[in-house]
């Protein structure tokens, strides 16, 4: 029961330093602030009653408070009615009264009626040793009393303050609480410490900023931990981490943090999307920024949790950077030509990183990756290593070993090789990072980060200048072999390294993109994970390649999809959405640890499309086993059982409904798109068979007239003048193209023509074209689709309207990131490329398109 009292230590600094550490956690994905009311968000006057917030605290507050992931507490000894009634804070403001223990208007019916009984004779004991005349004021609470003396006379103040703690201050249950000229009297044993605690669980924040003046202060100052900060304010000692003079400067303070951390949650400092370059080795993918900082890797495949994850929750996911030591821009930041190895150049220095494909050799073992990093040149650079486990949810350590660093805690070896490199350990909450300062001195310093079970060294007599020349020619023969077309040769040829860097060569599947949760809004919820196989858009992108004259992916992945059938009861039951290897099921989860780019939020790990039913899986599996057999290779016994089952799959459901190509979140419906996919499986299932089984093409003759029927009848809506997305709809979407594209109708099909008119009227918008227009049942909005524009392109060169094709086309190249990656979207009103990337689908139209106009041209 006796009085607690301040830490005889206090804190230093002031104003700068504690800019700088809101600076940091203005980047924290969960951010709790709270502020004690009196002597902080107020000026202390000698009349309580008159304790009015500063127009600039509260209009910091209100800021932040509006701030997603941003929740803002006022914890006072006040009573919660008398702190509502003086602050006239809104309701997003969390208000919290007599010292944490109220919580609610209603708290006081929760008191027991011994504890309301020991309060009301507290009350009347306090009353009669004050007297009014004297300035002393007695304020009653829910859960107490407080006793207020700044008004009085020092000396007969010292007397009554005296008898208060000697008084009903040493009563049974009775707790004392002193702060600035006032003695509180609690029938609770709970403080702003506690308070805090509650608040930190109720929002999941991830860091905490509290700041107070009084001495009850202090029980909340000795609940922070990690990354959290106390702001003492005014003199006296405290167990705070920093100080500030008086409630003017904490209103700055919050305004500036307000100010740091909008501009980090809206992205305004985000990397575009577009800026960053791909690496691949067929196992796994790693980007790399404009700036040369790989801020995304993931181990041991694409589809695994990340390494470095600082593409979506900033640096303290994880990032391995080099710079200038003066952090001055490069000047070029490139693809050596025909490979996915990126250098990034300043006057003084040179940056070249790939990941090393000499593992097809057999001195390399299998089952590792090798991130290199050479640096060459005669400046002064600094490398900083933050390896983050499981996309920063598991601890993740470093120790120095001989000629480099180790990764502790991973399941696997993680080493990074650094001859030469002296490292500084730096400990950053449950991490480490490493840190180095390196004068070149012309010799080239290489860094070599080991992954994998065989990551520990090994004699070999490979320098790195054998494995970037081994590297460069696996990527440099591959698309040496390809024929391009005429139109944007330079553009295909990198459309179409991206789609090879996409493969997973170990199994044959073929990733729809390199990343998760790249969102399709910024600041929005329809963010997802892309680092799966769709055997729909996997299809499609080996029929891209294939048309450039590569089969190995198309024959790889048809190998794949047998694998995924042998394992089903039935071909029907083909799942839309696969991981890389394996059939494991793909359960959507969330990762609060991740503030997500540009503060989108969830940042997503799976995918439910898995659950979905989507017919229109069937169509490209069988039209790139035609066009594999187009091409001269034999189906035979390898892909034939494939068609096959397809057909039978098709001849099952093809008139059920279905999710369709965009994977909606909302009932089946007939999808137009979906039964003409159906339809295509037939008939390039027929076309096969007229080659391989006559018998076989007869029999499926009626099925591909059947479906087609049902289309033309069906999915034509007279009142619009179009087809539309489902059987007795009126919208429209850009799928539709494929009435026409897939040869279900002719060119000439005016009802075609139609349909073009309207995706054209409806959906275009200068270089893209949305996928649909309609509520599908999420927040928010998207961009458009460029696999929608690719196929916008198409269609035009289909009906003969080449100049429109060619303006499109050209309009769409001008979207190319500074090394010619396109994400998946494009927004005209912000004028930001979004969503996950690089993605196969804007690659794999880019390719079509110029294939399409290269043979309008007689090219």
């Amino acid at each position: 029961m006796n009085a607690r009292s301040a830490p005889e230590a206090g804190p230093s600094a002031g104003p700068d330093e504690v800019a700088a550490r809101m600076a940091e956690l203005a980047r924290v994905p969960v951010l709790l602030v709270a502020c004690d009311y009196d002597g902080t968000l107020a000026p202390i006057v000698d009349n309580p009653d008159e304790a009015r917030p500063t127009r600039e605290s509260v209009a910091a507050l209100r800021q932040l408070a509006a701030l997603p992931h941003t929740h803002v507490a006022v914890i006072s000894g006040r009573s919660l009615r008398d702190l509502a009634a003086l602050s006239r804070l809104p309701e997003e403001i969390r208000l919290v009264g007599s010292h944490g223990t109220e919580f609610d208007v209603g708290f006081a019916g929760d008191l027991s009626p011994t504890q309301r009984a020991r309060r009301d004779r507290v009350l009347a004991e306090l009353n009669d040793i004050a007297r009014p005349d004297q300035g002393f004021i007695v304020e009653p609470k829910p859960a107490g009393v407080a006793f207020h003396y700044r008004r009085a006379d020092p000396d007969i103040a010292a007397d009554a303050v005296d008898q208060v703690l000697n008084g009903p201050g040493r009563a049974e249950g009775v707790r004392i609480k002193t702060g600035k000229m006032v003695v509180e009297l609690s029938v609770l044993d709970l403080d702003k410490g506690h308070a805090l605690d509650r608040l930190r669980t109720d929002v999941s924040a991830e860091a905490v900023i509290f700041a107070g003046d009084d001495v009850t202060d202090e029980d909340a100052f000795a609940r922070l931990r990690g990354p959290d900060l106390g702001i003492k304010v005014g003199p006296g000692p405290s167990v705070a981490h920093t100080r500030l003079d008086d409630p003017q400067q904490v209103a700055q303070a919050l305004a500036r943090l307000a100010e740091r951390r909008r501009a980090w949650l809206m992205g305004e400092h985000a990397l575009p999307i577009e800026r960053h370059s791909l690496l691949s080795d067929q196992r796994t993918v790693a980007l790399v920024t404009a700036d040369a900082s790989v801020n995304w890797m993931c181990h041991p495949r694409a589809d695994s949790p990340a390494v470095f994850a600082g593409l979506l929750g900033g640096a303290r996911a994880g990032h391995f950077s080099i710079h200038r030591h003066d952090r001055s821009p490069p000047i070029s930041h490139r693809y050596l030509n025909g490979t996915m190895i990126v250098e990034t150049r300043w006057p003084d220095v040179t940056v070249t990183d790939y990941l090393d494909c000499t593992d097809r050799r057999p001195y390399q073992p299998a089952g590792r990756t090798n991130l290199i990093r050479a640096v060459e040149g005669t400046g002064r650079i600094r490398v900083e290593f933050a390896p983050r486990l499981d996309f920063g949810r598991a601890p993740t350590g470093l120790h120095a070993i001989d000629g480099g660093l180790e990764v502790s805690g991973a399941a696997e070896t993680m080493m990074l090789l650094s001859p030469g490199v002296r490292w500084d350990i730096i400990d950053d909450g449950p991490h480490q990072t490493a840190v180095a300062d390196v004068q070149l001195d012309g010799t080239a310093r290489v860094l070599v980060l080991r992954l994998g079970v065989h990551a520990r060294p090994y004699r070999s007599e490979l320098t790195e200048a054998d494995r970037r020349k081994v590297t460069a020619g696996h990527w440099q023969n591959w698309v040496d072999g390809l024929a391009l077309p005429s139109v944007a040769p330079e553009e295909v040829k990198r459309s179409a390294l991206v789609l090879k860097a996409l493969c997973h060569q170990p199994s044959g599947a073929i990733l729809a993109a390199a990343t998760t949760s790249l969102p399709e809004v910024l600041g929005g919820v329809r963010n997802w994970d892309y680092r799966y196989c769709w055997p729909r858009d996997a299809a499609m992108s080996a029929a891209a390649l294939l048309a450039l004259g590569s089969t190995r992916e198309a024959g790889d992945l048809l190998d794949w999809i047998l694998e995924r059938m042998e394992h089903l009861p039935s071909p029907e039951q083909l799942r839309p959405v696969y991981p890389l290897v394996g059939d494991e099921a793909l359960p959507e989860a969330v990762l609060p640890e991740l503030a997500g780019y540009a503060g989108s939020r969830p940042v997503r790990i799976g995918n439910a499309a898995e659950h979905q039913v989507q017919l229109d899986v069937f169509g490209p599996v069988v039209d790139l086993a035609w066009r594999l057999h187009e091409a001269g290779v034999s189906v035979g016994e390898r892909h034939w059982p494939v068609v096959k089952a397809v057909v039978g799959a098709v001849a099952a459901r093809w008139q059920e409904p279905d999710h369709g190509i965009w994977e909606e979140r909302r009932p089946p419906r007939h999808h137009v798109h979906s039964k003409v996919m159906c339809w295509m499986a037939v008939d390039r299932a027929i076309k096969i068979a007229e080659h391989l089984d006559g018998r076989l093409a007869a029999l499926w003759r009626p099925l591909r007239h059947r479906i087609a029927a049902d289309v033309v009848d069906n999915g034509w809506s007279d009142e619009r003048r179009t087809y539309t997305t489902a059987y007795g709809s009126t919208d429209v979407d850009a799928a539709l193209l494929w009435i026409g594209l897939s040869g279900l109708v002719p060119p000439t099909d005016t009802r075609f023509v139609s349909t073009l008119k309207a995706v054209e009227r409806e959906l275009r918008d200068a270089q893209t074209v949305y996928r649909y227009r309609r509520d599908d049942g999420m927040p928010g909005t998207e961009g458009g689709f460029l696999i929608c524009a690719a196929w916008l392109i198409e269609a035009y060169v289909l009906i003969g309207q080449l100049d429109d094709a060619a303006a499109l086309f050209d309009r769409y190249l001008d979207l190319c990131g500074p090394t010619g990656l396109l994400p998946e979207q494009y927004d005209p009103a912000t004028e930001r490329l979004l969503g996950n990337h690089p993605q196969a689908y804007s690659h794999l139209g880019l390719i079509n398109a110029a294939r399409a106009l290269s043979a309008a041209n007689g090219a």
